[in-house]
């Protein structure tokens, strides 16, 4: 992969914070900043302003919903994950990670 980004991940609220694990990473991936409407985990639709690839599935559990991820230049917010299985394909396994 050619970028790589690390993650704070989301694990919940508590009193009058939110709570994020240890940061995670480098992730390698590939950064895809190009606009795009999506749903979210509870189904609104908003606008993602760019898509994260992940082939390593290690990284599956790393990136839930609103958890931050801190790519070159910013930090975004993740909207949802998609897990892309091409099963006995043989095609290239990924996640498709939609962020703010």
């Amino acid at each position: 992969m050619v970028h790589a980004v690390t993650v704070d991940p989301y694990q919940g609220e508590g009193g009058m914070v939110t709570i994020y694990g240890p940061t995670a990473g480098p992730v390698p991936c590939f950064i895809d900043d190009t606009r795009a409407m999506v749903r979210t985990m509870a189904g609104d639709t908003v606008v993602s302003e760019t898509t994260l690839y992940v082939v390593d599935k290690a990284w599956t559990g790393s990136f839930p919903p609103e958890s931050i991820v801190h790519l070159p230049g910013r930090d975004a917010t993740v909207i949802k994950v998609s897990n892309r299985d091409s099963g006995d394909l043989g095609l290239p396994d990924h996640l498709k990670i939609a962020l703010t």
